[in-house]
């Protein structure tokens, strides 16, 4: 992994390509970001480049934060994520990361918080089918057979039950940087990326292109 930024989701659209066909694009916008920390595998036993996104006011910093962000000499930011890349050394402690460093047809993987959809069913969170909707039926849209009777008496962990649906961390693989924004800091990609609007997302190069 060469490359690396942190990103908020602006929403989707679509854009015309030159052949005219109409793709649907995602929103991005990307950096500037600050590298604030620079790990070495002298120092801290690997090697990483931790970057920091928008600014944030001193006084909703607590001070350890404040602290490290003096120690940089950079000013205090909301975000702060680590990478570890493979040219990590070559980046120096308040270099500014911009939306340049990817270019139009590269290949990222975009890794945000999915939607939370709240306590959903067996049919919807898994996609399950229901039972006979008769009259005689009892059993709509319930989670099917919960057991094996006296033996072995217990239901196997990792059934498919309801729960909790959404709100967890997903990867997006080999998505496909349309258009870059160097004056607005905007990044277009093919497709749909995890989230809802404003969430923040990190983008990488693709481990698989």
């Amino acid at each position: 992994m060469q490359k690396a930024i942190i990103a908020r989701k602006v929403g989707m659209t679509q854009i015309f390509m030159e052949d005219g066909a109409l793709v649907p694009v995602t929103v991005l916008q990307a950096g500037p970001c600050t590298v604030v920390q620079v790990k070495t595998v002298k120092n801290d036993g690997y090697s990483a480049v931790q970057i920091g996104f928008e600014p944030k006011k001193e006084k909703h910093t607590t001070k350890p934060l404040q602290g490290h962000f003096e120690k940089a000499g950079v000013e205090a930011k909301k975000f702060l994520k680590e990478f570890r890349l493979d040219n990590s050394e070559s980046y120096e402690v308040g270099q500014e990361i911009a939306v340049d460093v990817f270019a139009a047809g590269d290949l990222i993987d975009v890794s945000g918080v999915s939607k939370g959809k709240g306590f959903q069913g067996n049919i919807k969170r898994h996609g399950q089918t229901r039972g006979p909707m008769a009259h005689g039926s009892k059993y709509h849209r319930r989670p099917g057979s919960m057991g094996q009777a006296s033996s072995p008496s217990k239901v196997f962990k990792g059934k498919n039950l309801p729960g909790h649906m959404g709100a967890v961390n997903i990867t997006v693989q080999n998505l496909e940087i349309i258009r870059i924004d160097t004056e607005q800091n905007l990044i277009l990609v093919k497709g749909a990326v995890p989230g809802p609007k404003k969430s923040i997302l990190t983008i990488r190069d693709a481990v698989k292109a």
